[in-house]
């Protein structure tokens, strides 16, 4: 794992921060977003914070659940579930590396807590960012993946490799897999 965020979010480096092959979330094959279900291009084709589009889409705030996390050094790394509030249902499951040198210690304080989703807490410290889409995945669920999503192990589903720039430098990695 590199000791700084990459320019480009690399599938199988984030995966390997929570599993040890890639294969164990699922089978992933890089598509163009003019290839998936309009429903999918709509969640996760734009250059938004995904808590913002998840909640739009759904119609319903979400919470963040946290199934386990690793600081080494500057990176803060989380592997976690956004779910409705309406519902409880999971609609997003996540991967993400955050470089804490790039944001303030109340942010930082505040990711940490583990009680709201990464965006929201950014967009409310007013940190300016960018989100940078990367590459669209149709991804066959494996075990775990299906248990989040109350799916069948082999159910498609769809997601993304994004990055963060916050005031300008490259901050956050991203892996975001969700369900319409």
């Amino acid at each position: 794992m590199a000791d700084q965020v990459s320019d480009i979010p690399d599938l199988q480096e984030l995966a390997a921060i929570f599993y040890a092959d890639l294969a164990e979330l699922g089978v992933f094959t890089a598509v163009a977003p003019n290839k998936i279900p309009q429903a999918y291009r709509d969640l996760l084709a734009h250059y938004s914070h995904m808590t913002v589009t998840v909640e739009h889409y759904h119609h319903s705030p979400v919470d963040v659940v946290v199934l386990d996390r690793i600081t080494t050094g500057q990176h803060y790394s989380r592997k976690i579930l956004l779910t409705r509030q309406s519902d409880s249902r999971v609609v997003q499951f996540g991967i993400v590396r955050l470089d804490f040198n790039t944001v303030s210690p109340a942010v930082r304080d505040e990711i940490r807590q583990e009680q709201t989703p990464l965006g929201r807490v950014l967009i409310k410290h007013n940190v300016l960012r960018e989100v940078e889409l990367k590459q669209i995945y149709r991804i066959t669920c494996g075990a775990e993946l299906a248990q989040h999503f109350q799916l069948p192990v082999g159910s498609e589903v769809f997601g993304r490799t994004a990055l963060i720039y916050c005031d300008g430098e490259p901050a956050v990695e991203l892996l975001e897999i969700v369900v319409s």
